[in-house]
């Protein structure tokens, strides 16, 4: 699907979708809970649902409602025999599920795209060949077996905070205490205190020693849980960017107080419009698309701490400065750090490439909203914001098919 926004400002009221990131652990630690539990303010994203897909292959009942799931797992992480859990597109689904299938004893195949599989899976190597437990990679799915063996745990802590988290799920399960340590440097901490925080509500007990090192008592039980997602500031931080572009949109559903780390959106955001500035991405990276968007159109900005963009769904650095380019922007991407220069910028005159990546796609829209532009692939934003081009029509902003007149008077 190509979509074509013509330049203008947005203005309404908008709620935030829900947190992808909170859903994730939301659902898989009411399956752990072994009885019935409501999460409700949900979105059926495609990484959403890839998470619905493998719970329900995991043995847990999952009835989607509107806006929320009842879920029960009372048969979960039980039975006999191979399964296959389908992880479509969604790294939190394949990282956060590969310790809980080890915990089963049986075969375990992870399918999704071939994306998926480029994306690092070492940590998870790393460990079951520490335990001699099965880990067989191929193009376009994984296979894992055993059983995880309660005792000390040491991983790096800079690849992803999705290992930590897999971990935390599963070691609480295990018979005897474990203990997880992350090696230095640690990145994006705030992803860990969120796991932490939703697992303390689910009654699971990790007790910190400092902050890179987790004691984890075994046999642990999830206690069932009626909860109310909150609002995404990832997702939210695009309306954001178009409110420091001349938008006036009002955006309700955000916790304040919130421990998603992207909630510093705001503060950055105005720092880029006071002058070209510095900002590490080391526990934000999420973020980089929009940040890189709103520095070309501003004064210019350095983000360093940027080698994990190249590992997401798209190589996000070369790709944002790819298509940054096609509007006029200097863009020079290192290893480690991303210049954007203060330039002046106009209409491309070709059309913009999503790269098959939601945040990419959303980046760009705004960008078009300034000068104009075809985006390509904007389908894309269905893996986390599935109306994120309906709320910027709601907002008046112009969104319409490439050709729409052309396929309107056709007939098609």
């Amino acid at each position: 699907m190509n979509l074509t926004i013509e330049p203008g400002f947005a203005a309404g009221t908008v709620t935030a979708p829900p947190s992808k990131s909170m859903a994730h652990r939301q659902l898989i630690c009411a399956a752990l809970s072994r009885r019935p539990c409501r999460v409700e303010n949900l979105a059926w994203s495609e990484d959403i649902l890839a998470t619905v897909d493998c719970l329900r292959a995991l043995g847990a009942s999952v009835a989607c409602q509107e806006d929320a799931a009842e879920v029960d797992g009372a048969a979960f992480l039980t039975g006999e025999g191979p399964l296959t859990l389908p992880c479509r597109s969604s790294g939190s689904t394949l990282r956060f599920l590969i310790p809980l299938a080890l915990t089963t004893g049986r075969p375990v195949t992870f399918t999704g795209t071939e994306r998926l599989f480029t994306r690092p899976l070492s940590v998870y190597e790393s460990l079951c060949k520490r335990q001699k437990l099965r880990f067989e990679p191929e193009a376009e799915h994984l296979t894992v077996e055993g059983r995880l063996r309660p005792g000390e745990y040491e991983i790096p802590g800079n690849v992803s905070s999705q290992f930590v988290t897999g971990l935390l799920l599963a070691l609480p399960l295990l018979a005897e205490p474990s203990e997880l340590r992350l090696l230095p440097p640690v990145e994006s901490r705030p992803y860990v205190s969120m796991s932490l925080g939703v697992l303390r509500d689910y009654g699971i007990r990790i007790v910190s020693i400092g902050e890179d090192r987790f004691h984890i008592p075994g046999k642990q039980k999830f206690r069932p849980h009626r909860v109310k997602v909150e609002g995404d500031w990832s997702n939210a931080a695009f309306l954001e960017a178009l409110n420091t572009l001349g938008s006036r949109v009002k955006i309700k559903g955000l916790v304040e107080t919130s421990t998603q780390g992207d909630k510093i959106c705001r503060d950055w955001f105005r720092r880029l419009a006071k002058g070209k500035t510095e900002l590490s991405l080391a526990d934000n990276p999420d973020l980089a698309p929009i940040l890189m968007t709103l520095a070309a159109a501003l004064h210019g900005g350095v983000f360093t701490n940027t080698a994990r963009l190249q590992q997401k769904e798209s190589n996000r650095g070369e790709a944002m400065a790819r298509e940054l380019r096609k509007f006029g922007a200097e863009v020079l991407v290192d290893e480690d750090r991303i210049w954007v220069a203060d330039t002046r910028l106009s209409r491309p005159a070709e059309p913009l490439d999503s790269n098959g990546d939601h945040r990419i796609a959303m980046a760009l829209a705004v960008l078009c909203t300034m000068y104009g532009g075809t985006i390509r692939e904007a389908e894309a934003v269905q893996k986390s914001w599935p109306d994120f081009f309906d709320v910027l029509k709601e907002l008046g902003l112009s969104v319409e098919p490439e050709n729409a007149e052309a396929q309107d008077e056709s007939g098609i």
